[in-house]
């Protein structure tokens, strides 16, 4: 089983509009979707979607929350979130003709006596769990160690675990030694300091990132792929072409496909990443996949060692 943790979660609302958006103008929306987010969520609700035995975990309250519940049951996600109090954010993604724009909410106000049950919680979850997937920002009151709190009690049950999130809870969680990270270009640039732009500033920057506890980076590229980095090298998987569509959910998809994987060759690992990353792309919301999009583009991925 595969269990996700989603702290921060979110009812992601996605508008389409027709054209480009532009600032200080009104837009008619053209389609509306309302969907169970949060990256933890989006993660899980893509390895249900390819058949994978999986767990959402995280934080959920208010009204906010009892509409993402109801949306992973009527799904059919297997979950076990835990009840506080504040309301569950919302964030809105606007897709237009040239991409996506993101507004986040910052997260309900967590108490300490509402996360020490969750830690208490994780630990019983985690007991079952093969592989531990960490995902998302950290809502207001949860402590910036927390997700390497959550991964010294993966690793005390023997349970490999993947971080992915940014900041200070990178920071924090990059020390605790998970298995493996996987942070977009921005958050590695943020971590190590500098510009991350391409393939040989990923491999720099990952390298440094490597000596700051994790095992293995895996850096999200958007179209230019994934860059893994170990302490045995490193690798480049690439499309020959983008895929058109919303990216929003490729970071998500490309996490879900890292965490299926543990224990198969880094090449196999790589190619499942990014496939399943494109497969994303095409459809309307993040934790969704293209199934004959995924199946069709494996064989056109490129590995090569960088």
């Amino acid at each position: 089983m595969i269990l996700t943790v989603t702290l921060n979660a979110a009812l992601d609302v996605t508008y389409g509009i027709s054209g480009e958006l532009t600032p200080h103008r009104t837009h008619r929306v053209r389609t509306v979707a309302t969907h169970a987010g949060g990256k933890g969520i989006n993660v899980a609700r893509v390895l249900h979607s390819l058949g994978d035995d999986v767990i959402a975990t995280g934080l959920l309250g208010g009204r906010t929350g009892a509409q993402v519940q109801a949306q992973l049951d009527n799904e059919g996600v297997p979950n076990a979130f835990v009840a506080i109090e504040s309301e569950t954010r919302r964030t809105v993604v606007i897709t237009d003709a040239s991409g996506a724009t993101g507004l986040w909410e910052a997260g309900p106000a967590v108490t300490a006596a509402e996360w020490a049950e969750f830690g208490r919680r994780f630990g019983e979850l985690v007991q079952s769990a093969e592989v531990v997937v960490l995902s998302g920002s950290l809502p207001p009151g949860v402590p910036g160690a927390a997700y390497a709190d959550l991964l010294g009690l993966a690793r005390a049950a023997g349970i490999p675990a993947v971080l992915d999130t940014d900041g200070e809870a990178l920071r924090f969680g990059i020390a605790a030694r998970p298995d493996l990270v996987k942070p977009n270009a921005a958050e590695l640039a943020t971590l190590v300091g500098g510009t991350v732009d391409g393939v040989a500033d990923s491999v720099r920057a990952g390298e440094i990132a490597l000596a700051l506890g994790a095992y293995a980076i895996a850096v999200s590229l958007g179209v230019a792929g994934v860059v893994l980095i170990t302490a045995a090298g490193s690798l480049h998987a690439s499309l020959p072409q983008p895929i058109a569509g919303n990216p929003t959910g490729a970071g998500d998809a490309c996490t879900a496909a890292l965490a299926r994987t543990v224990g198969q060759p880094w090449r196999e690992r790589l190619i499942d990443a990014v496939a399943l990353s494109a497969a994303s792309v095409p459809t309307p919301a993040a934790g969704m996949v293209d199934l004959a999009t995924y199946r069709d583009i494996r064989g056109q991925i490129s590995v090569e060692e960088c």
